[in-house]
């Protein structure tokens, strides 16, 4: 007796009717000048936020993830975009593996959507899916989750790396050969990665992120990846009853309930891909018994907090050995650059003496262990968004290279160093004991 596995035959429809190349189709060298871009049919969807995300618009025949923890959203922007979409450029397919149609239909409706071009199928087959996809004929599609769909060929469960891998492979080969646009919903794990293997972020095209606290309004959608615009660009949105509205004014939402006495606080004007946003950044230093003291960072890098520590100390002087340190960024936002490190040691100087910043100063600058300050990149965007928002004056490196001229209305004070710009911040008669 001798056990024999036979392995089942792929079916004719995952080939042919059912799978991602039409019949027919074959592939052909051809020279790069008769190759055509086709810039000019970019989707353009009427809200401003997404279309900067997405470099300018949605592209025909792409692959997008937007990936987020459960609850942040997802769904709600996608089914808005969808809406958009059908009603300005034709027939959208909306397949849900998670939720039944009846459920997304509530949700349209307490956004308010209307659409006849709208389609929604609830189906986690690949094969079936993709037959839908060819007897509907949309010009957009949409995969909610893609960590639900599961093909025949594969004798492995939903969700796992093999079917997420195969899965994705087909839809793109799908969207390439026909000009379909795919938007792929992805769970990210316990670390804020995406579930899966990493080479599901190197099908698609586009890997959006949208971030933000659930227990506030505001939500970031962040492109990591683009080949079609712009990576690290930043769209933000504001989580109300009627769904995700755009937020035109970024910055000067971040600094709506800013309190201009209060010490402890500095504006930074960070960089989010093209675009300047004015944030307000947080310290507080509160005396501790404990031989270790705390170091605490919320929006900033936990390592960048601990050498700016050092540098006020071996530095400047400032006595935190004795002192807990909280640092926080406003508005649930994730600064990544370093020119937030002037910024952040002044508003630790600025609570250690109880002393306020002056409420119309931005501050741009990174730190070096020596002390010195470093020049920053796009200083020009940063100081015309800082003048735009009424601030008269900004702290700039000395090093940095200006070749556009300042933009009229604000003042740029170059120092060399965080003790020069501590002094000139906190003057030496305003300072009380450490």
């Amino acid at each position: 007796m001798e056990e024999v596995v036979e392995q089942p035959e792929p079916k004719q429809s995952a080939r042919s009717a059912g799978g991602a190349i039409p019949s027919g189709f074959r592939s052909a060298p051809q020279p790069l000048n008769e190759v055509s871009t086709l810039a000019e049919e970019r989707y353009v969807i009427p809200v401003d936020e997404f279309s900067r995300v997405m470099g300018g618009g949605i592209v025909p025949g792409s692959v997008t993830l937007i990936a987020g923890e459960p609850g942040i959203g997802k769904s709600t922007i996608i089914v808005a975009v969808a809406a958009l979409f059908a009603q300005s450029f034709g027939r959208v397919l909306y397949v849900s593996g998670e939720e039944s149609s009846r459920q997304i239909k509530m949700r349209a409706e307490r956004l308010g959507i209307i659409s006849n071009e709208l389609y929604l199928v609830t189906e986690t087959n690949l094969e079936t899916i993709i037959e839908h996809i060819q007897n509907a004929q949309p010009r957009m599609v949409i995969i909610d989750s893609i960590q639900t769909l599961y093909s025949e060929d594969k004798p492995s469960s939903a969700g796992t790396v093999t079917q997420i891998r195969e899965c994705a492979t087909r839809l793109q080969m799908l969207a390439k050969t026909t000009g379909v646009s795919v938007f792929l919903v992805g769970h990210v794990t316990k670390e804020g990665t995406i579930a899966g293997p990493r080479v599901l972020e190197h099908i698609v095209d586009t890997v959006l992120y949208l971030e933000g606290d659930p227990f506030h309004a505001y939500r970031l959608l962040r492109s990591v990846k683009n080949r079609f615009g712009a990576t690290n660009e930043v769209g933000v949105f504001e989580m109300r009853s009627d769904g995700l509205v755009e937020v035109p004014n970024p910055s000067e939402a971040f600094l709506a309930e800013r309190m201009t006495a209060a010490s402890g606080s500095a504006i930074v004007v960070t960089m989010e891909g093209t675009r300047p946003l004015l944030v307000e950044v947080q310290a507080l230093a509160s005396p501790t018994s404990y031989p270790n003291p705390r170091r605490t960072a919320n929006g900033i890098d936990f390592n960048r907090l601990q050498l700016l520590t050092a540098v006020l100390i071996r530095r400047v002087g400032l006595r935190l050995a004795e002192q807990d340190i909280f640092v926080n960024v406003v508005g649930g936002m994730t600064i990544d650059e370093p020119a937030a490190d002037l910024a952040v040691a002044l508003a630790i100087a600025s609570s250690v003496w109880d002393r306020t910043v002056p409420a119309d100063l931005a501050i741009i600058g990174e730190v070096g262990l020596s002390g010195e300050l470093r020049s920053v990149s796009q200083l020009s965007a940063r100081l015309r968004e800082a003048a735009k928002l009424g601030f008269k004056r900004c702290l700039i490196p000395k090093s940095a290279r200006r070749g556009d001229p300042l933009p009229a209305g604000i003042e740029a004070i170059p120092v060399r160093s965080v003790s020069e710009a501590i002094k000139v911040t906190i003057p030496m008669e305003k300072r009380e004991k450490e």
